[in-house]
């Protein structure tokens, strides 16, 4: 049986034809056509690739963010506290009366010594100053942190843990997650927007094969502007 030859996406057809110069080859616009749909399959797929972990990622975190109510977290709360040594105090009294009011780093050696009593990383971290304290806010996704060191020597560390849950929607926000978190995010949206735009224009050129091509893309754009129009008040 013979096999019927696709003169669009048969990369051999088109090499035989240009070689032998029929007068049967396809239209230069034809061969433009084929060029640009396996390039646009090319783009479409790489960003698939791309966005794969990471969009099964944000529409799992999509869900239990818009469940946030029905989903129970308990908060597991970790205290600890600590005496700073005499010398230390002493620099600790100084530098904070003349930062009263500012938003500085701890100093070298109180970060060093923060660092080693508490599971902190506290070195190049802003902290609250007043003339009796020394106030550290640790921010991160899932929970929250933070480190008092007080003019008379006492140091609290306070961490609370809301679950794996809870990160993963906080990651999802990009919450206190870093810059190199936040810069992912941006990489992956990009990406999502080539894959998004080189379906559409897939679609398009097969649309004239598939009847029910344009009224599916007409119901997903129309659907969530009636529903915002409509019920979200």
């Amino acid at each position: 049986m013979n096999r019927r030859v696709d003169p669009i996406n048969d990369n051999r057809y088109h090499l035989r034809m240009h070689q032998t110069g029929s007068p049967s080859s396809p239209p230069a616009s034809t061969l433009r056509r084929a060029a640009w749909l396996r390039q646009l399959h090319l783009w479409h797929w790489i960003s698939s690739a791309l966005c794969l972990m990471a969009m099964l990622l944000f529409a799992v975190t999509g869900f239990t963010l818009n469940h946030a109510a029905q989903i129970e977290a308990k908060p597991v709360v970790t205290r600890q506290k600590a005496t700073l040594p005499a010398p230390l105090r002493t620099r600790l009294a100084a530098f904070a009366a003349g930062h009263a009011d500012a938003d500085v780093p701890l100093p070298a050696p109180l970060a060093d010594w923060a660092e080693q009593t508490f599971p902190v990383q506290v070195r190049g971290v802003r902290a609250e100053w007043s003339e009796e304290d020394a106030y550290v806010a640790l921010p991160r996704p899932g929970g929250d942190a933070w480190l008092r060191i007080g003019a008379d020597g006492r140091a609290e560390y306070e961490r609370t843990d809301r679950g794996w849950l809870a990160w993963l929607n906080d990651m999802h926000k990009g919450r206190n997650a870093g810059p190199v978190w936040g810069w992912f995010i941006d990489v992956f949206a990009f990406a999502c927007v080539v894959f998004c735009v080189t379906g559409f224009l897939i679609l398009k050129y097969h649309a004239a094969n598939r009847p029910s091509t344009w009224p599916v893309i007409g119901l997903g754009i129309v659907l969530p502007v009636v529903l915002a129009l409509l019920f979200v008040h």
